[in-house]
């Protein structure tokens, strides 16, 4: 038998194990590198009131952090060096379709993992507050790929306004 086992609550996470998802289907991603990915997660777990919505870890390699947004919500938006959307038509690097690692909800998932894990409900990550979110990181100083400045806390304000960066 070579049938896909699926969790039948969030039917693009596995029941076992790690499997790849084409982006654009079920969602976008948003990577972010390195141990910044992870800081900006936290805080973004803070602001969100600790339901940010599905965010992947990378235990290994680049360590990166994957925040899953509904596919085609982040047309048009520029995103700041360092975050890097992942789409069925690629990255702004690399055209060829973006897959992402896809862990289990339970069990041996080395070296993905839930830092927040889906909702049987299909919600995503904000698009909105994710981008503005990134933005104020970035205006802070150091970029998406440095620390988190104190003007994150703002990015919520930004996004409920729908504020974004010129050309959005």
């Amino acid at each position: 038998m070579n049938r896909e086992m699926r969790d039948p609550n969030v039917p693009w996470v596995p029941l076992l194990g790690v499997q790849l998802r084409l982006a654009g289907v079920y969602f976008d991603a948003v990577r972010v590198r390195g141990p910044q990915g992870r800081h900006i997660a936290l805080r973004f777990a803070e602001l969100t009131g600790g339901d940010p919505g599905p965010v992947i870890l990378e235990r290994d390699g680049e360590r990166a952090v994957y925040f899953l947004i509904a596919p085609g919500s982040e047309a048009r938006r520029r995103w700041p060096a360092g975050a890097e959307l992942l789409t069925s038509g690629g990255t702004s690097r690399d055209p060829r379709s973006s897959y992402v690692g896809v862990p289990a909800l339970a069990g041996g998932t080395w070296p993905l993992s839930w830092h927040t894990p889906p909702s049987p409900d299909g919600r995503m990550v904000h698009t909105a507050l994710l981008h503005a979110v990134l933005w104020a990181v970035h205006r802070a100083g150091a970029g998406v790929a440095g620390r988190c400045g104190r003007d994150v806390p703002r990015a919520r304000d930004r996004a409920r306004e729908g504020a974004g960066e010129p050309g959005d």
